[in-house]
């Protein structure tokens, strides 16, 4: 009885109440999609497919930078590239990789055709 005269704390309700499987399902659901959208947004979480797109870049990327110093040698073997490089320094710098593929130097050894992405490399390595 002298319970009922005084309010009671928090922890009294909160030890009293008795949520509905309504309300726990909504919370936990929400918790859920709050759990999702932070992870998503601030927690660097990607899908399997972004995952995937990114590893494959980043693997290109990779082999690039190793076929750059192959494309830089065969420059070097070249006999006239002295001229040559007269002539890259010459051209801008948009039309530079095109000039190295034309060259030969961004072809791999074993390959029929020059690689885009190590001309593109490989032409600011070249002509500095």
């Amino acid at each position: 009885m002298e319970h009922d005269r005084h309010a009671m704390s928090f922890m009294e309700r909160l030890s009293a109440a008795r949520p509905s499987k309504t309300l726990l399902f909504w919370s936990c659901v929400a918790s859920v999609a709050a759990t999702m959208i932070i992870g998503f947004t601030w927690g660097g979480w990607v899908r399997g497919a972004t995952a995937q797109s990114m590893a494959e870049a980043r693997a290109e990327r990779a082999v690039v930078k190793r076929l750059v110093p192959i494309c830089v040698a065969q420059f070097g073997r070249d006999p006239a590239r002295e001229e040559k490089l007269k002539v890259l320094k010459a051209l801008s710098v948009y039309d530079r990789s095109d000039y190295v593929k034309k060259q030969g130097w961004a072809t791999m050894p074993g390959e029929k055709q020059p690689d885009d992405e190590v001309a593109d490399s490989c032409a600011p390595v070249i002509g500095g």
